[in-house]
């Protein structure tokens, strides 16, 4: 049955929305409309700030009068994540409080939807907590990668946070598997990144002195006889930084399809290995807004934990 939204809505901005992106002011709010027709009210200018046009990546302020017209939609295609997805997801959250929400983010599950996946964990944690009306993520983690992942309840508190990325109050690091033995147990890389698109549209990061400033610092934490478990930490926070860096400095991650070794990739998977072997091990978060910083730990998915326990890498 086709429903709709019957009246224009006009929508003062509060603080606690100040600084959100339009289009995802207007998710929120029209939980039920296509983001296809959301983007088109947009471009026809049918959403207005304050009288005028706006763009999509535009951020509200405080005070704001946001016109939302009439939008129509499909009950019987609601748009919702599968009952299974939301229930995976509930299940794996490590930390909630007032402010914010952690999971260890399963493998296999997109951050947000996008043209491979028409749901990610956003959508499942919005669809099991509809209260959870300002919920935003703080950063993402590719596809395959697992571990921690980040959620504000609070547009204050997601500014707060951008400006502890920003200014590296925020302590990122992770476990990864990677190529070979390295001579020393610690070592840096610093190496600028630039990204690029190939034919397919996928996305390709290269190592370019033109590029954005990136570094990692990688710690051996255990040696295998052809491979070494690594912390990385991460000091900037560039798409692709841990797999570009790992396979630059010739140590590229297990099961790294895009910038790995293909040999190495055959071994892993011949003992079992299905899917790039990188986790979000922790997350540490300082604010001035907390009395201590926020800290959150994840465990290693069950089959990162089957595989580093296999014979064979030590064979």
């Amino acid at each position: 049955m086709n429903q709709k939204y019957k009246s224009v809505q006009y929508v003062s901005i509060s603080t606690e929305d100040s600084g959100r992106r339009i289009d995802n002011f207007l998710f929120s709010r029209l939980k039920h409309v296509p983001k296809t027709r959301i983007y088109r009210m947009l471009r026809k200018g049918e959403v207005r700030i304050n009288g005028g046009r706006v763009k999509q990546g535009l951020k509200l302020r405080a005070g704001d009068v946001v016109r939302i017209p009439p939008a129509h939609f499909d009950e019987a295609d609601p748009k919702q994540p599968p009952a299974a997805l939301v229930r995976r997801i509930q299940g794996s959250i490590i930390h909630e409080d007032e402010r914010f929400l952690a999971i260890n983010k399963p493998p296999g599950i997109s951050v947000h939807s996008g043209s491979r996946d028409p749901f990610g964990a956003i959508e499942a944690l919005r669809a099991a907590r509809p209260e959870l009306e300002n919920l935003q993520l703080v950063h993402r983690l590719d596809r395959m990668t697992s571990g921690c992942l980040l959620f504000c309840k609070r547009g204050d508190v997601l500014r707060e946070v951008h400006q502890a990325l920003r200014t590296g109050q925020v302590d990122k690091r992770y476990l990864a598997l990677i190529r070979g033995r390295p001579r020393r147990k610690q070592f840096s890389v610093e190496a600028a990144l630039s990204a690029g698109n190939l034919r397919s549209g996928e996305r390709m990061v290269s190592i370019d002195s033109q590029g954005k400033q990136a570094h990692s610092d990688f710690r051996v934490v255990r040696l295998f006889k052809t491979a070494a478990l690594a912390e990385v930490q991460l000091l900037t926070g560039r798409t692709h930084q841990i797999r570009v860096h790992a396979a630059h400095v010739g140590h590229p991650l297990a099961m790294d399809m895009k910038y790995g070794d293909r040999d190495f990739n055959k071994n892993m998977k011949a003992l079992g290995l299905k899917r790039i072997f990188l986790h979000a091990n922790s997350l540490t978060v300082r604010l001035e807004s907390l009395e201590k910083p926020l800290q959150l730990t994840a465990e290693f998915s069950d089959d990162l934990q089957t595989f580093i326990a296999t014979p064979g890498l030590n064979a």
